[in-house]
């Protein structure tokens, strides 16, 4: 009998070592939108409040919008732990030298976001700063500490996931997820409330990155994207719709790939307001609408 308990009990330790142990979901962090004005096109920034410190997702465009996101971290009175990146257009790492400032801490990116700051860098200061001036931020930091897809990091007790994701909405995106919970800082790869900015012109491979994206996440994510409001799976829809339709009436407007006029660019913004009315950032749709041309017409072709 003594033999039989000692056998059941050695049997009952074996099979609990052999059972799946539920992994510990981390505590949900805060999570605050730092939202631009118009001024500074609408870029988001995100605060992550650990039980340790902050971690920053992306750092806008102006001297101002900047200052503003400083502000709130030291409002937060915890450490600053990083600065993570989406992508390489200004309006989400300009002010990382200001953030940064005074921390010693890294700014982290994919290794092919890094590549396009460091190489479109200069030339974006010589379009862009004649328009923003004394809010043109000078010097900028790039990042220091550069991953690869599905690389980890980890700040204040959270792993932080990147997602690498090719040309999209720029020449190289990227996502930012954190394991354990059902969030996802998209970057531009969807915009909520505004026009899409598309002069990169990679609009078929930015449809399939939203193909991905969607298949890739859990139906009960939110999504922080980099213009506008955060939002479920809804904004994924509306970004494939957006961009479904500029394609289509790009194609009426300029079969050949052909620059579109002034009349066109207008028709183009009513089509599109249309399909989805309020949307602010106009000019973004007569900026890009080039390039967009351009890229189907070589397509057809």
């Amino acid at each position: 009998m003594q033999t039989s308990i000692v056998l059941a009990s050695l049997l009952a330790t074996a099979l609990a070592c052999h059972e799946p142990r539920s992994v510990p979901r981390p505590a949900a962090p805060r999570i605050e939108q730092i939202a631009s004005p118009a001024e500074g096109i609408f870029a988001n920034a995100y605060l992550i409040e650990t039980a340790d410190g902050v971690v920053v997702i992306d750092a806008t465009l102006r001297v101002s919008d900047a200052n503003a996101l400083r502000a709130r971290v030291a409002a937060v009175g915890k450490p600053l732990l990083g600065v993570l990146l989406t992508h390489g257009h200004p309006d989400h790492y300009n002010g990382t030298a200001i953030v940064t400032a005074g921390h010693d801490v890294p700014v982290i990116a994919a290794r092919e976001v890094d590549r396009v700051i460091r190489g479109d860098d200069a030339a974006k200061e010589k379009q862009w700063k004649p328009m923003f001036g004394d809010q043109w931020p000078a010097p900028r930091r790039f990042p220091d500490r550069l991953v690869g897809d599905g690389e980890v990091v980890r700040l204040g007790g959270l792993d932080f996931r990147v997602h690498v994701v090719g040309p999209a909405e720029s020449h190289a995106d990227s996502y930012w997820t954190i394991d354990g919970l059902p969030v996802a800082f998209v970057g531009d790869l969807v915009f909520s409330g505004t026009h899409s900015f598309i002069t990169d012109g990679h609009t078929t491979a930015w449809l399939t990155a939203l193909d991905r994206l969607a298949t890739s996440l859990p139906a009960n994510a939110t999504l922080y994207p980099g213009h506008g409001k955060p939002g479920g799976a809804e904004l994924i829809d509306a970004e494939r719709r957006y961009l479904g339709r500029l394609r289509a009436e790009i194609r009426r407007l300029s079969p050949t790939g052909a620059p579109l006029d002034s009349a066109a660019k207008a028709e183009l913004v009513a089509a599109l307001a249309q399909l989805e009315p309020g949307l602010t950032l106009d000019f973004l749709v007569g900026l890009g609408a080039d390039a967009v041309a351009r890229e189907l017409a070589a397509e057809s072709r």
